[in-house]
C-alpha cells in the first residue's frame, strides 16, 4: 500500500472514532442527534455533545498528536526503539509536580494543576540536561540518566501518596491518565502549543533522518550534534509536557504509535511524523471509547485502556526483535 494511503486510512479511522466517542457513553446518542448537535440545532443532547463530549474528543486528538510525535523525536535522536517521554523522566516529573499540587495545595484553582505538570516536565528536562551536559548529550547517557530521574520522581510521587492516603482519588485519576471532565478551556490551552510545535518538528524532518545515520555521519554532514539534539529534545519535551499536563500520565502512546507508524511507512520522517501523530490520536480515542463502555455508567481511565491495548503490541515487538537477533 502506498504511504499516503496509510495516512488517509489513519485519518478516516480518527474521524470514525471521533464520531463514536461523541455517540457513546452513559447517555447513548444517535448519529442523527450527534450531527444535529454539531450543527447547533436545538435538541436535548446539545449540551452533552457540544459542551462535554466534543472538547473531550478534541483534547484526546491533540494530546495523542503531542505524545506520539514527542515519542518519534526521542526514538530518533536517541536511536533507541524503546525511548518515550517516560524513559527520560518527563512524564514522571510532570506526575510528581501535579501530585504535589493535589496533595499540598488541594484548594488551588483548577488551572494550576496543568501549569504545575508542565513546569514539572520542563524541570525534569533541565535536570537531565544539567546531568548529561558533560556527556555531550549522547543517546546512552540520556537514556540512563532519564531512567534514574524517572525512578526518583516516581519515588517522590509514591511518598506523597503514602503521606496523604485519604486524598488520593484525584491523584490516582491524574496519574492513570484520563479525558474525564475535559472542557473547552483545556482545548484552548493545548491548541496553540500543538499547532505551533508540530509544523516546527515536521520542518526538521531532514535532520531527524540524518540522526539515524549515527553521530559520526551526522557530524561529517555539518550538523552540530549537541546543539541540534538539544533543540529537538526541547521540542519533544514541549509536546509531551503540554500533552501530559492536559490528560495526565498516559504512557504507551509515545512508545507504541511511533513503532506502528515505522512498521508501515519506514523511518523517513516526512512520512513517519504525520502517520505517528494520527495513530497516536487513534489510540487515544480508541482507549477512551472502550473505557466508557466497559462498565457503564462508570469509566475506565484512558491511560489504563491504552496500556491494555499497547502492552500486547509491545510484547509482539519484543518477540519480533528477539527472533531477528537470533
Amino acid at each position: 500500500m502506498k504511504k499516503w494511503l496509510y495516512l488517509v486510512v489513519a485519518f478516516l479511522f480518527m474521524i470514525f472514532l471521533s464520531l463514536m466517542s461523541l455517540r457513546l457513553g452513559a447517555v447513548p446518542v444517535s448519529f442523527q442527534d450527534v450531527w444535529a448537535s454539531l450543527l447547533h440545532e436545538n435538541n436535548k443532547f446539545l449540551f452533552i455533545i457540544y459542551e462535554v463530549r466534543l472538547p473531550r474528543v478534541l483534547v484526546g486528538i491533540l494530546a495523542g498528536f503531542g505524545l506520539a510525535v514527542g515519542g518519534v523525536i526521542l526514538q530518533s535522536i536517541m536511536r533507541n526503539p524503546l525511548a518515550s517521554p517516560d524513559v527520560i523522566g518527563i512524564t514522571k516529573g510532570a506526575g510528581l509536580s501535579a501530585s504535589a499540587v493535589i496533595f499540598l495545595f488541594p484548594k488551588s484553582p483548577a488551572y494550576i494543576l496543568p501549569l504545575a505538570a508542565l513546569a514539572g516536565a520542563f524541570l525534569a528536562f533541565a535536570i537531565l540536561l544539567a546531568l548529561s551536559r558533560r556527556l555531550t548529550l549522547s543517546p546512552a547517557s540520556l537514556a540512563l540518566i532519564g531512567i534514574a530521574l524517572g525512578a526518583v520522581f516516581q519515588a517522590g510521587t509514591q511518598y506523597l501518596i503514602v503521606r496523604h492516603p485519604t486524598d488520593i482519588n484525584m491523584a490516582l485519576l491524574w496519574l492513570a491518565g484520563s479525558l474525564w471532565s475535559k472542557r473547552w478551556e483545556t482545548v484552548w490551552s493545548l491548541l496553540p502549543w500543538i499547532t505551533v510545535l508540530l509544523p516546527i518538528v515536521w520542518w526538521n524532518y531532514a535532520k531527524l533522518n540524518i540522526f539515524q545515520l549515527g553521530d559520526d555521519t551526522t557530524a561529517s554532514l555539518g550538523l552540530n550534534i549537541v546543539r541540534q539534539r538539544f533543540w529537538l529534545l526541547l521540542l519533544a519535551v514541549g509536546l509531551a509536557g503540554i500533552s501530559v499536563s492536559a490528560v495526565g500520565a498516559i504512557g504507551f502512546i509515545g512508545l507504541i504509535a511511533p513503532h506502528m507508524a515505522r512498521s508501515l511507512v519506514g523511518a523517513r520522517h516526512q512520512w513517519l511524523l504525520p502517520l505517528a501523530a494520527l495513530l497516536g490520536a487513534d489510540l487515544m480515542l480508541l482507549g477512551d471509547c472502550l473505557g466508557r463502555i466497559i462498565i457503564i455508567p462508570r469509566e475506565v481511565p484512558v491511560g489504563i485502556m491504552t496500556a491494555v491495548i499497547g502492552a500486547p503490541y509491545f510484547i509482539y515487538l519484543l518477540r519480533k526483535e528477539r527472533q531477528r537477533k537470533w
